[in-house]
């Protein structure tokens, strides 16, 4: 009995795996040991079918397991049993062939009907193409001419460890991607960069964002609500800062947030061409600054040298000499570095205001104020 103790210890460890299980298909809840529900009628058969293959395998496993367990008991050496001596069995190598193949293709049907509405992006009410950046994501509303990116919700204060994480922690984001309920969204998948992946688990959607391709995927979200999600490829340092909220709406507050959207886009055209005050750009600036560069410059402008340089005290930010490239950096990026260009992410009132922020914050007095207008010009020129 003494050489049957490792084969109880596996035992007990998948009777405990079994029962985590049992109790997570009972509840119909995701408890970390099986997948969620989710919230779309495809979403669900997802899991269905998911359920329905692994109480299959649980089947197998017992009767696997069952057999094993049996004969190492039964026929143990300390009972005198003696090995059988036979080879070549034709109906056992017949049957143990036969049935898996049968068992395979009963799972297959279920799943090739399921793979076939998965993979079905017809007849889509709204078109969204979705663009991963590092680290945040880009929406575009294709027929609505209505792009924005969304970025990490959660305050810095909170990653830090200086207050108590929130509720959704990580999981927030400034701007949500805003849908209606009851009509089919096509998702246009691709990157700006690395490889990305858009997972939002109650949408049974999770898939890649890879430069120069373009994947596909689609929902039906029949109840309103809001439902979160994580980049779930390791595309760099700052991988854990790139969450995804979906607010499912009725068609009538749909309407309502794109006629705001568009409102914005109108109040932003038309501040490019406006004189702004040192206090407006340092406010706008400071959320600009805290949303696109503390991760790596810091919240109080220290940086992390050598890879992202100081800010405060920095030649660049204070002197007259220094103005041009500091507005080129920002504009265009540096070859080489981590520094990106932001031309094609802000708006021209966002790069005005930030450059301003950053020659005027910590201690630096420059004192001079960067234009959208002047940001625009400079961009028109090119």
């Amino acid at each position: 009995m003494h050489s049957l103790l490792p084969f109880g210890r596996w035992l007990l460890v998948l009777c405990v795996i079994f029962a985590s299980q049992v109790q997570a298909a009972a509840i119909n809840t995701s408890s970390g040991w099986n997948l969620p529900p989710g919230v779309t009628s495809i979403s669900q058969e997802i899991f269905s079918l998911h359920m329905i293959i692994f109480w299959i395998c649980v089947a197998i496993a017992v009767v696997v397991f069952g057999v094993m367990f049996w004969s190492l008991f039964a026929y143990r050496k300390s009972k005198g049993a003696k090995p059988a001596n036979f080879h070549e069995n034709t109906t056992v190598e017949v049957i143990w062939t036969a049935v898996p193949l049968l068992i395979l293709i009963a799972m297959a049907i279920p799943a090739t009907a399921t793979l076939k509405k998965i993979y079905d992006t017809s007849d889509a009410d709204i078109d969204i193409l979705v663009t991963g950046y590092q680290w945040r994501w880009h929406y575009q509303y294709v027929e609505e001419d209505l792009s924005f990116f969304s970025n990490l919700g959660t305050p810095r204060s909170q990653i830090l460890g200086e207050e108590d994480k929130g509720d959704f922690y990580l999981l927030e984001v400034d701007n949500p991607l805003v849908v209606p309920v009851g009509k089919k969204i096509r998702f246009l998948f691709t990157s700006n960069d690395v490889i990305h992946a858009w997972w939002v688990p109650d949408l049974a959607i999770k898939k890649d964002t890879i430069p120069g391709f373009i994947n596909e995927s689609w929902t039906i979200i029949d109840e309103p609500g809001t439902y979160r999600g994580q980049c779930a490829e390791l595309c760099g340092r700052d991988h854990a800062y790139m969450p995804i909220e979906v607010r499912a709406v009725s068609q009538e507050t749909y309407d309502e947030w794109l006629e705001e959207q568009r409102q914005m886009l109108a109040e932003d055209a038309a501040g490019s061409q406006r004189e702004w005050t040192m206090d407006e750009l340092m406010d706008r600036g400071k959320g600009v600054y805290n949303t696109y560069c503390a991760a790596c410059h810091q919240a109080d402008g220290s940086g992390m040298p050598p890879a992202f340089p100081a800010l405060k005290n920095n030649p660049m930010m204070i002197t007259e000499e220094g103005r041009d490239a500091h507005i080129d950096a920002v504009l265009y990026g540096r070859s080489g570095t981590s520094m990106p260009a932001y031309s094609g992410t802000l708006s021209v009132a966002d790069i005005a205001a930030v450059i301003t922020y950053e020659r005027n914050a910590w201690g630096n007095d420059a004192g001079d104020r960067v234009q959208p207008s002047e940001i625009s010009e400079m961009l028109s020129d090119d």
